[in-house]
C-alpha cells in the first residue's frame, strides 16, 4: 500500500497538478475540437523552399493577407507571448500564411523579428489567393477573412490536425466559444491562448506518461 501511495505522490500527482494550473481560466482539462482533420499544406510553396507540414505538429496557424506591415504588431505580439514560452518544445511550430507574391514583404519582416532573437520553429507559407481561400474555408470557422485574405485570429491546431479551441460552457456556467485567438489584443493572448496551448502540451505529456515514455520535452 505504502508502495503504492509513493508512486502516486511521485508520478501521478505532480501531472495532476500540473494539468490544474496549466488549466488557468480555460474551464477545459482537454481542449474541446473545433474542426477535426483540417488538410494539410506540405506541398505549398515556403520562403525557404522546405515543406511544411502540419501533421504530427503542435501548430500555431495565421492568415496574414497581403498588408504584411499592417501585421507588424501582431507578429511581435505573438512572439513575446506565445513562441517565446513554447520555442523549446520539440514538434511545437509557428505557421504563417501569405498570398503568393508577398515574398519581399515577408523578408523584410523576418528580419525585423530576427531582432527579437530566434526563428527556429517559425515558417512562412505561400498560396494563391483561391488556394488560402479554399483552405480557410475546410477550417469550417464563424470568423472570415478580410479583403486581403488576413485575419488578426490566429489558431491551435494539434498533432492530428484537429483545431482546437473554447466550446461548451465557462466556470459560471454560460456558453463559451472560441476559435482564434486576436493578436492584436495582447489580453486575449495573454488571459487566454498562453492557458489554451498550455492545455495542449499537457495533453500530449499526459498521452506520453500513459506510454511509459516520458520526457521533459515533447
Amino acid at each position: 500500500m505504502k508502495k503504492k501511495i509513493v508512486l502516486f505522490v511521485l508520478f501521478v500527482l505532480p501531472l495532476v497538478t500540473y494539468l490544474f494550473f496549466a488549466s488557468g481560466v480555460n474551464s477545459f482539462v482537454n481542449l474541446p475540437t473545433i474542426t477535426k482533420n483540417i488538410p494539410d499544406i506540405n506541398t505549398w510553396k515556403t520562403l525557404d523552399d522546405k515543406p511544411v507540414a502540419l501533421t504530427n505538429k503542435i501548430t500555431i496557424l495565421g492568415f496574414i493577407g497581403t498588408d504584411v506591415e499592417k501585421r507588424k504588431g501582431s507578429f511581435f505580439n505573438l512572439y513575446e507571448k506565445i513562441y517565446t514560452r513554447n520555442k523549446d518544445f520539440k514538434d511545437f511550430q509557428m505557421v504563417m500564411i501569405f498570398p503568393d507574391g508577398t515574398q519581399e514583404q515577408v523578408k523584410a519582416l523576418k528580419n525585423d523579428i530576427s531582432k527579437l532573437g530566434t526563428q527556429a520553429g517559425w515558417n512562412f507559407v505561400f498560396g494563391s489567393p483561391q488556394q488560402i481561400q479554399t483552405f480557410y474555408n475546410k477550417l469550417q470557422l464563424v470568423g472570415k477573412l478580410d479583403d486581403n485574405l488576413g485575419t488578426p485570429n490566429v489558431y491551435i491546431v494539434d498533432k492530428k490536425r484537429n483545431l482546437r479551441g473554447r466550446k461548451g460552457q465557462d466556470k459560471k456556467g454560460k456558453p463559451e466559444y472560441k476559435e482564434g485567438y486576436n493578436t492584436v489584443l495582447v489580453s486575449e493572448l495573454y488571459n487566454q491562448m498562453i492557458d489554451d496551448v498550455k492545455i495542449i502540451l499537457a495533453e500530449y505529456r499526459l498521452a506520453l506518461k500513459r506510454n511509459h515514455n516520458a520526457s521533459r520535452k515533447i
